[in-house]
Formats: C-alpha cells, structure tokens, sequence
C-alpha cells in the first residue's frame, strides 16, 4: 500500500503548546519529517493549544504545581484535539508526561535525547556548591528542591515558576539568587551561555525523561505510524522504557520527589534511580543494570525495591 504523504494543500498537523522551548520541538520534529520524506516544510502544519497549565489567568504563578494538579495540566487539552482529529499527532517535552495515556493513543516515538543535565543558573554565582549559606534558590520542582535540601538544608527553597523566560526576568529582578533549568531546554533555544554551570548526574540526578521529546499518534492512524517510524531513536526508547516504567511502579507524579537516569552501554543498560522524601530529611538511591531487553523489568525491579525501603508515609507533606 502506497503512503498517502501529507502535502502543502492537506499538511500533517502538529500539536504543541506556545512555549518558546515547545515550539522549537515542534520545529525540530517539522523539520525531521521534512527531511526523512522529501517533503517542504509547509507540507506539516504546527498547531498551537493552550494547556491548563499554560493560562496564567487560571494558575496563580506563585502557587506549587502539587496543589493545582499533575502533569496532565500540559497534556490533557492536546491529547483531546489529537483524540477528536483536531491534529495528527502531538510533541511533547516527555518528563512532562504522564505514565498512561488516553485510550485510543500510543507515545512510542521519540527523537534522539539531548543533555540530560540540570543547568545551575545565577547571575553571581558559578557552582551549586559556592552558594552561600542561606542563598534564595528559586524552583517549581519537587524533585529539585528536596535533593538541594537533602545535602543544604541551609538554603531557602521559594517556588519559581514559569516558562525559560520568565524565571530569567525573577532572576533578574533578584526574586532568588539562583535557579535550574533543563540543559536540554537551553540548548534547544541556543541558549546554553544561560548556564553558569551544568550539574553532573553524580550531583543532582536529573528527572526521569529529562531532554527527550516524545511524538504522540492515534493508535488507529497508519499513516502516522509509518511516518513517525522512520524518526524514531531505539537508544532513547531504550533509556525511556527503564525510566518510565521506574516511574510508574513508584506512581509518580508531579507530587513525588523522583529522579532517574538509564544510560546505554552496547547491550547493557544501567538505571539510576532516587525517592526522597519532599523536606529533603532522606532520600534512598540505587545503582543497577541489566540486558537492555529487560529495561521495563529493570525500572519496576528498581521501583519495588525502594518502594520497600521507603515503607509507607514516604512521600507524605509534614509541616
């Protein structure tokens, strides 16, 4: 059966949010089909939706994500439009993604993972460790916050939200003294110089999926199937398969402090994998491998085992 290829009259529709940083993953997916097909670039449409978690009339920007909702806030409006044939298929930044999607879509795409980092960004200071004591650390992540706690719990940790560009402006107006962002995001908008420095996985293990971008399709659309085949990175279906099933048997949530890394060695893949507790008071790791046709089985063996040694309450808010 012949391929019915999209064209500039009847164009492949690509579902992202308006971020400046989703808009260049559209692009880059753009411009990937574009290449892999023979096709011009006018040929796939980019469809902006507006997220829950993007309407700054509905969400108070000082307020913490686990008390508006769960990572759903930037999927749920796309995966309605690309459920009801409003677009084709949907790019997503994947640590942002829930473990299950909507009946009746498949996220088995995703283009090759940038750096993995956390990028340590402060107009004064050049490392997370010369922070001095008491520093005003701005972050909306949970995972952040209780791993700075854990090894500073001198610092003061204040809730920092927004796209790249706003924390840059509370930056600039001294709101804290530093933030984090992804490396990957930074490079991605040709903004690396941003860093004054990246944290090593070793320091701050990153969040499970940092620096991959998932494309999302109806599970009954061949023509997407076939197209979005010819994009797909097995490594970082690989490293995503072992993270997110980690991610999953821990239930995780934009409510749980989780990180985990899976890095690919020939046939050998190796997951890292921390809980904590939200103060930052524990935090329990582990370090293991595995052939990497187990990495699903090695992300839940990991999760279980953690799950174990954390005992109920773990993950409970005190104070």
């Amino acid at each position: 059966m012949t391929l019915n290829l999209p064209s500039p009259d009847s164009p492949l529709r690509i579902g992202t949010r308006g971020s400046p940083l989703a808009l260049a993953q559209a692009h880059e997916t753009r411009r990937r089909l574009s290449t892999a097909f023979g096709l011009p670039e006018a040929a796939f449409e980019i469809v902006v939706i507006k997220t829950t978690g993007d309407d700054a009339s509905l969400i108070a920007k000082d307020r913490p994500l686990k008390e508006i909702g769960n990572k759903g806030l930037f999927t749920k409006e796309i995966e309605e439009d690309l459920s009801s044939g409003a677009i084709d298929i949907a790019v997503h930044s994947m640590k942002d993604m829930p473990v299950a999607q909507p009946e009746g879509l498949l996220l088995d795409t995703y283009l090759p993972r940038e750096d993995t980092r956390d990028a340590f960004v402060s107009p004064d200071v050049a490392k997370l460790g010369d922070l001095p004591e008491g520093a005003v650390v701005g972050t909306s992540s949970l995972r952040r916050r209780a791993q700075l706690l854990h090894f500073r719990p001198d610092l003061n940790v204040v809730e920092f939200r927004g796209n790249v560009q706003t924390r840059l402006r509370k930056l600039e107006d001294k709101v804290a003294d530093c933030t984090f962002l992804a490396m990957a995001g930074l490079n991605r908008l040709g903004m690396s110089h941003v860093a004054a420095s990246a944290i090593e996985p070793e320091d701050m293990l990153p969040a499970v999926a940092q620096g991959a971008i998932g494309i999302e399709r109806r599970a009954d659309d061949t023509r997407a199937a076939e197209m979005l085949a010819a994009l797909h990175h097995a490594e970082t279906g690989h490293r995503l398969a072992a993270e997110r099933a980690f991610l999953a048997a821990l239930d995780g949530s934009c409510e749980t402090p989780i990180a985990g890394l899976a890095e690919l060695s020939g046939g050998t893949i190796r997951l890292r994998g921390e809980v904590l507790r939200p103060d930052g008071s524990e935090a329990l790791a582990l370090d293991r491998s595995a052939p990497v046709e187990d990495a699903a089985e090695l992300g839940r063996d990991m999760a279980r085992t953690l799950l174990s040694q954390a005992g109920p309450g773990f993950f409970a808010w005190h104070g």
